[in-house]
């Protein structure tokens, strides 16, 4: 949760027609799980496939086309929402140094070397890269995480460069016009608000969707272009294995939140492995063509940050920490954290649910008003009651809706009004007990803790005589699935060893 959402989160209303806009509606659906509608680069049409394609050999970009079509400014004008809504640009030399050098190698080949890319690190654990019309391309610091080397995000790479030099952005457009008119909209209504820009960008934002005979499209082009830059035209189909792993290892967490990951945006399926290898073939067999370039890829993603960025807080075990903001609380046992942009969410046993988040303190009234005041939907009065937890001014109060309780508490430091929301199905005795644990633990953080918290990273180490995969899975942090997650980010498949001198990824601090 990032301290700009936490301050421009709906929540205090300057007028009447602002509370309708963002009234907190408590309801489970609305509140606590509204869902990223994310439409994704598959079609509804199925399309035949078309193998013997070719790029357009006049791909527009965003100055020409601007010229004849003012659609086609969408790429421009959405840029900065998907930066918002995945947390940010990622800033690191060495890291954007590594990217340039792969996207130069392959515009080198393309069928239009003169085509201007403008790529973007997303600061986002997601895996996930895609292009926008314009010669936009996004690639995430979460799938520069998974991948083993530089041929890998080269096939990541080629594949959206692509969609840019075919033209599919533009093509995708005009075919769908009322849905981009019904998305400006949507822009225009939501224009002042941070938390609705995210949701367009995630939810209603249908640039980056293509057909499947685009997908496929880019996939024969972006192979093409993998093998003719000397890298190795194999690493597609490696790399949709190694993220089709990715998903399978997040699935297994029922809260974990996919919507802005690769393969819930391109089509995936064996038929797509397949047809990558058979055209990466052309080249030669596997294994005998092609630079992978692992060993200055490692090295440049070494030190690469790893799941939540400072400026979202940490999550570690049942505790959620926020250095900047100096505070600090815990969820029951069996709760599982999803840190999200927007909020902070934790679902437990028994379907119940929390959502924590903060708004800046602008009216400065006290608590008990400040929870009257419009936001809560189904607010009991008579429950409201002024509190103090481990010595900040505090209030909380009971709602209902539906089938649900809630209890509503909300904390003041300084110029921050953090907000604990608390959903259990109507009737059960969790409400209390669960929204004690997140009282009792809610303090400020000690310098000391604040300057002890640190960052978790990808450290590329050195194998050593007496090492193998179980001693360096156990030197893994942030995640209870040390062995699973080290053979997943290493790409190592059932049986596999590791030698002295062989390079490895680990996460760590």
């Amino acid at each position: 949760m990032t301290t700009s959402a936490m301050a421009e989160s709906p929540g205090v209303a300057s007028n009447a027609k602002r509370r309708r806009r963002y009234r907190i509606g408590l309801r489970l659906s609305a509140l606590l799980f509204t869902a990223a509608l994310v439409a994704g680069c598959q079609s509804l049409v199925d399309q035949p496939y078309e193998a013997n394609v070719r790029p357009s050999s006049k791909p527009q970009i965003v100055d020409e086309v601007q010229k004849n079509d003012p659609r086609a400014q969408m790429g421009a004008r959405e840029h900065p929402r998907i930066v918002a809504s995945y947390g940010g640009e990622y800033k690191d030399a060495k890291t954007e140094r590594l990217v340039a050098r792969i996207t130069g190698a392959l515009t080198a080949v393309s069928e239009n070397p003169n085509q201007s890319y403008r790529i973007t690190i997303l600061n986002s654990p997601a895996i996930n890269a895609f292009a926008l019309p314009g010669g936009y391309l996004y690639v995430t610091r979460g799938l520069l995480a998974l991948a083993n080397d530089a041929s890998e995000v080269a096939a990541v790479l080629s594949h959206e460069m692509a969609h840019v030099t075919a033209n599919h952005g533009i093509e995708r457009q005009r075919r769908e016009e009322a849905e981009v008119l019904a998305s400006r909209v949507v822009a225009e209504v939501l224009s002042s608000d941070l938390a609705g820009k995210q949701a367009l960008a995630r939810g209603k934002l249908r640039l980056a969707a293509f057909s499947r005979n685009q997908e496929l499209q880019a996939d024969v082009i972006g192979v093409r272009m993998l093998g003719e830059a000397g890298y190795d035209p194999y690493a597609a189909a490696r790399f949709l294995d190694s993220m089709a792993a990715y998903a399978r290892f997040t699935a297994v967490d029922p809260d974990s939140d996919q919507s802005l990951d690769f393969l819930s945006s391109h089509p995936n399926a064996p038929q797509r492995v397949e047809l990558a290898r058979r055209h990466a073939r052309a080249f030669g067999t596997e294994g005998s063509i092609g630079d992978r370039g692992r060993d200055y890829y490692l090295a440049g993603i070494n030190g690469l940050l790893y799941g939540d960025s400072p400026q979202e807080g940490y999550v570690r075990g049942q505790t959620f920490m926020h250095g900047a903001l100096g505070i600090r609380f815990d969820v029951p046992s069996g709760f599982q954290i999803d840190n999200k942009v927007e909020a902070v969410l934790a679902t437990g046993p028994g379907d119940v649910a929390i959502r924590f988040d903060g708004v800046a303190d602008e009216r400065k009234d006290s608590l008990t008003n400040y929870i009257s005041s419009g936001w809560v939907t189904g607010l009991l009065p008579e429950t409201i009651r002024p509190i103090t937890i481990n010595g900040l001014e505090a209030a909380t109060a009971r709602a209902q809706a539906d089938r649900w309780d809630f209890d509503v508490t909300v904390i003041r430091i300084n110029e921050q009004i953090f907000r604990f929301l608390t959903a259990v199905p109507k009737g059960s005795p969790a409400l209390e007990t669960t929204a004690e644990v997140l009282r009792s633990s809610f303090r400020r953080m000690t310098p000391e803790e604040i300057a002890s918290l640190k960052p978790l990273r990808v450290r590329v180490v050195t194998v050593q005589p007496g090492d193998n995969i179980t001693t360096l899975a156990a030197r893994m942090m942030g995640t209870d699935r040390k062995l699973d997650l080290f053979k997943l980010i290493n790409a190592l498949p059932a049986g596999a060893t590791v030698s002295p001198g062989d390079k490895v990824k680990i996460i760590s601090e």
